[in-house]
């Protein structure tokens, strides 16, 4: 069942890979139209896969979607192709930059255009990209291989904008970054969801910085959504700050392991 002005609907979804390996436990989750919604988590959560699962890509890494259903604009897009996906304005951003290493940077973003025809629409996206990251201009000739992690990540973010993007899932865009280079790939990505009206899912798990950025936000463990909440409420949430945001005392191996945990009876599935 759709929501008013969502974008995206995620219902209940398992997904198993090798045909033994359940890694997501029936997760859930909504994207409005033009919102800004974080899945954080620690590594292994299960945040990577779910946007795998949205996009289509699991197939490559033998996994697959046995239960429930995802919904674009209340169209189901499990079957759909990833290329379908991008003609219908979903496009993922892989953690890792994936840049194509031999080309320039001008050239790894005309490969996000492939979908497009109107060559017009192709130099528009061209310069908009530029207008967001000026830095990639100034660098267009250089071999992406040649350039440092935080041009490499502009670039595939950038590379996704040239398809004309609705929906954007972005893979752990801090990963590997130094701290001045993050907070401004998370302000080009606000600029870009104000300005474009761009909707943005990421998987961070920078949660102080996806918090500072986000509308929405979920917490997931071992396949599981443990907590939901708009993200101011969660970065204030005493339990966030103990666990995620190092606010508070002593190690902790689990969320499950925050005494408050137990009082929330639908965590305890």
């Amino acid at each position: 069942m759709t929501t008013p002005n969502s974008i995206l609907e995620v219902n209940g979804i398992e997904v198993i890979y090798n045909h033994v390996i359940l890694v997501l436990k029936g997760v859930s989750l909504t994207v409005p139209e033009g919102g800004i919604v974080a899945i954080l988590g620690g590594n292994g959560a299960g945040k990577t896969t779910t946007l795998r699962a949205i996009s289509n890509l699991l197939k490559g890494e033998r996994g697959e979607v046995t239960k429930g259903s995802i919904e674009l604009r209340g169209e189901r897009i499990e079957n759909l192709t990833p290329a379908d996906l991008v003609r219908r304005g979903v496009v993922q951003v892989m953690e890792g930059r994936h840049c194509f290493a031999h080309l320039t940077i001008e050239e790894n973003l005309l490969t996000g255009a492939y979908t497009l025809r109107d060559r017009a629409e192709i130099a528009a996206n061209l310069e908009k990209v530029y207008a967001y990251f000026p830095r990639l201009k100034t660098r267009r000739t250089s071999q992406a291989a040649y350039t440092s992690g935080g041009e490499q990540q502009m670039c595939a973010i950038g590379r996704a904008l040239m398809s004309s993007p609705r929906l954007v899932l972005l893979d752990e865009p801090s990963m590997g970054l130094a701290p001045q280079i993050v907070d401004e790939v998370f302000h080009i990505v606000k600029d870009l969801n104000a300005k474009e009206r761009t909707t943005f899912l990421l998987a961070e798990q920078n949660t102080n910085m996806a918090l500072k950025y986000a509308d929405y936000g979920y917490i997931m463990e071992s396949g599981r959504i443990v907590m939901d909440g708009p993200a101011q409420e969660l970065a204030s949430n005493e339990d966030v700050k103990e666990f995620y945001l190092g606010m508070g005392g002593g190690e902790r191996k689990s969320f499950k392991d925050v005494k408050s945990y137990k009082r929330r009876k639908r965590w305890l599935a």
